[in-house]
C-alpha cells in the first residue's frame, strides 16, 4: 500500500462540499495519507493577538478550509469508507471565539456585542494548550470535519453534519485511534478533512473549539461488512453511534436506535433485552449544539458488558 503527503495549498482545499469538484489526489483502498489542513478559517498566518484578523486561504470564506476532495478508486454509493485515523498533530497554535454569531443560544448566555476572544500556544508534546490569559488544559486532538459532499449538483455548506457523509460532525471521541465508518455518497466518496480542534468539550457550547491547524495521518479503505448501517466509529475507548437532526429529541432517538441495533449484532440479543442492556451501559452525549444540525452520540465503552 501506498503513502500519500496532500498539503493545504490553493488548489487543494475548498469551503464548500461539491460532489462535482475534480479529486485533489486519487488513492487506492488501504492506501495512507498524510494530510495538512489550516485552521477552520482558513489563517495563513497565526495570530499575533487574540480576536485577530490575519491573511486567509479565501478572501470571502463560505464554510471550514477544507483539504481535499480525495478520491478512493473504488469507492461507489452504497460502500462505506473506513476512515482509519492513525495520528492526529496539531499545530503550535490554535484560537477560540465565543458569540460570534447572533444565534438563541448566544443570547440565552448573554453574549452580545463584540465575540470574546482567546489565544493559545500548543504544546503538543507536552499535551497541553496555555491560552493569552494564563489558563492551561489538556489537549486530545481531532478533526472536526471529515466527510463527503451531498449526492445532489451545486455547492453545499460545510457547517451542518450530514447522517450519510458525514461533514461537520465535531465529536471529540474521533481521536487517533478512531475508525470512522462513512456511508459513501458519491463515486469516488470525495473525502474532505479539517477543522482541526487540539481539545473541545461535549456540545462545543461557544461554537469553537481551540481551532488549530492539524496534521493528520489517515488509511482509507472500503469496508465490506460495516458493523451497523448509518455513520458510526470505533474508538480507543468503546463504539459510537450517531444522530444528527434540528431536533435533539430525534437525534438521540437516530443515535440510540443506531447503538440498539449494534449491541444485538454484538451480543446476539433480541430487540428488547438490548434496549434494556443499554439503559445501564450506554452514554448518550451531546455531540454539538452548535451546527444548524444538532448532533447526539451514543458511547458503548468497551468492556461495559462481559
Amino acid at each position: 500500500m501506498s503513502v500519500h503527503e496532500l498539503n493545504a495549498e490553493r488548489g487543494t482545499t475548498t469551503d464548500v462540499f461539491d460532489r462535482g469538484a475534480v479529486p485533489v489526489l486519487t488513492v487506492e483502498p488501504g492506501d495512507t495519507v498524510v494530510v495538512r489542513s489550516l485552521d477552520a478559517h482558513g489563517y495563513l498566518e497565526r495570530q499575533q493577538s487574540p480576536g485577530e484578523r490575519r491573511p486567509t486561504m479565501f478572501d470571502e470564506r463560505r464554510g471550514h478550509c477544507l483539504t481535499g476532495p480525495i478520491e478512493v478508486r473504488g469507492a461507489d454509493v452504497g460502500d462505506v469508507l473506513a476512515v482509519h485515523i492513525r495520528s492526529a498533530s496539531p499545530g503550535d497554535w490554535g484560537w477560540t471565539n465565543a458569540g460570534a454569531k447572533d444565534n438563541a443560544l448566544n443570547r440565552t448566555l448573554g453574549l452580545r456585542g463584540a465575540p470574546s476572544s482567546l489565544l493559545w500556544e500548543i504544546d503538543a508534546a507536552g499535551g497541553t494548550a496555555t491560552s493569552d490569559r494564563g489558563h492551561t488544559v489538556r489537549i486530545a486532538p481531532f478533526l472536526g470535519v471529515i466527510g463527503m459532499p451531498p449526492d445532489e449538483p451545486g455547492q453545499h455548506s460545510t457547517i451542518p453534519p450530514r447522517a450519510v457523509g458525514g461533514g461537520n460532525i465535531d465529536c471529540r471521541d474521533l481521536t487517533a485511534g478512531t475508525t470512522l465508518f462513512l456511508p459513501v455518497t458519491v463515486p469516488g466518496a470525495l473525502l474532505h478533512l479539517g477543522d482541526g480542534h487540539a481539545a473541545q468539550g461535549d456540545g462545543e457550547v461557544c461554537g469553537t473549539a481551540i481551532e488549530c491547524p492539524m496534521t493528520t495521518v489517515v488509511t482509507l479503505d472500503i469496508a465490506t461488512e460495516a458493523p451497523v448501517p448509518g455513520l458510526h466509529a470505533t474508538t480507543p475507548g468503546g463504539r459510537v453511534t450517531f444522530g444528527f437532526d434540528a431536533d435533539l429529541n430525534m437525534a438521540m432517538a437516530h443515535a440510540l436506535t443506531a447503538m440498539v441495533t449494534w449491541m444485538q449484532s454484538l451480543h446476539d440479543l433480541d430487540r428488547g433485552t438490548a434496549a434494556a442492556l443499554a439503559s445501564l451501559v450506554v452514554d448518550l452525549r451531546i455531540t454539538q449544539v452548535v451546527n444548524e444540525t444538532w448532533g447526539v452520540h451514543a458511547v458503548l465503552a468497551d468492556g461495559a458488558i462481559t
